[in-house]
């Protein structure tokens, strides 16, 4: 990406508000935990890779803010950031993941000062951003190898750079494709209702200039039917130890389109979205966000006054539905529990 999904600038964490693109580009500037944390909550930033890293230096900026203060105090006042933190979204595994990186660092330099504790904390963040892109591109080639030049390939949601510190995981394998010199043209899915497919997925392949074709969630069987799809590749926030997948609510029924039609769907994913703690995708928490966001968007609202609403923001595609989980170490084909675990060995 020719953008910076997150960075640090003037000691501050520095988000793109990615609730206004693509209609206006600016940044939200963060200077605690509970600052961060609101952004994670209010989606100015998402995605679980995004979440995980901004988290990070949620912890390092409220790190930084309480330095000053007497050791005794200092722990208290961290100790409310890391909560906040937890509090701001339940399904992206990477939230938890992250926090319990940071923790283990705090642990490890608990007996310094608060100011070297902050400096190690901000060095750690920083480690798990770069860290980040580097893991998405070896996710990306990995990816890249099964697609097939000219292949048109339909995605759901947004996971590319914007989901996470750069490149993408989804939109990461394309991006490897692309340069490795296969043309590859894209299919985005608009994703109700908060639209991350039609803001955001497509204003990063125009950025580009790889070929993108927006769709509403409701034509995606049609094309397919057509011959018009010839792989899916999505994203996910959260892989149960037996290859469930949870991911942003659409995406089971486009998984089960793409076996009626004999598409290959691949998800794309980084190690730290694997929970080897949750057996299933039953055990999954699906969030449930606010009734607005169905009602229109932004300022329109075009349901009815008084009907009654319901808004998961993700739904579950059960393992057997996953043509291959494709991580930095590797794609694993009919991901299930056992094939799931080399990937940690």
């Amino acid at each position: 990406m020719k953008v910076e999904t997150l960075r640090w600038a003037h000691n501050k964490l520095e988000m793109i508000d990615q609730r206004i693109l693509p209609a206006v580009f600016e940044y939200v500037r963060c200077d605690s935990a509970a600052a961060v944390a609101e952004g994670i909550r209010r989606m100015v930033v998402r995605g679980a890779p995004a979440i995980g890293v901004a988290a990070a230096y949620g912890v390092a900026l409220e790190a930084l803010r309480q330095q000053d203060k007497l050791a005794a105090e200092f722990k208290v006042s961290l100790e409310t950031g890391f909560t906040v933190l937890a509090a701001s979204r339940p399904t992206a595994v990477n939230l938890f993941w992250a926090l319990q990186r940071m923790r283990k660092v705090w642990e490890s330099v608990a007996a310094h000062t608060p100011q070297r504790i902050a400096q190690c904390l901000l060095a750690e963040a920083h480690e798990m951003l770069a860290e980040d892109i580097r893991i998405n591109k070896a996710m990306g080639a990995n990816g890249a190898a099964l697609l097939a030049d000219g292949a048109r390939v339909l995605t759901h949601c947004n996971a590319g750079a914007l989901a996470t510190a750069g490149w993408g995981t989804a939109l990461g394998v394309i991006r490897s494709a692309v340069e490795a010199g296969k043309k590859i043209s894209v299919i985005a899915d608009e994703t109700r209702p908060f639209l991350q497919g039609a803001r955001l997925t497509a204003w990063e392949m125009v950025q580009e200039n790889i070929p993108v074709t927006l769709i509403t969630d409701n034509m995606a069987g049609y094309l397919m039917a057509q011959g018009e799809v010839d792989a899916v590749v999505v994203g996910t926030d959260r892989v149960a130890a037996n290859g469930d997948v949870a991911n942003k609510i659409g995406t089971y029924m486009v998984a089960v389109l793409a076996r009626r039609h004999n598409i290959p769907f691949y998800v794309a994913c980084p190690l730290s979205t694997l929970d080897l703690n949750i057996a299933t995708g039953k055990d999954i928490p699906i969030e449930e966000r606010a009734v607005d966001e169905v009602k229109g968007f932004r300022d329109t609202h075009w349901a009815a006054a008084g009907v009654k609403i319901r808004n998961p923001a993700f739904d579950v595609t059960p393992a057997d539905l996953v043509t291959g989980l494709i991580t930095e170490k590797g794609v694993v084909l009919q991901p299930d529990a056992q094939g799931i675990r080399k990937l940690f060995g």
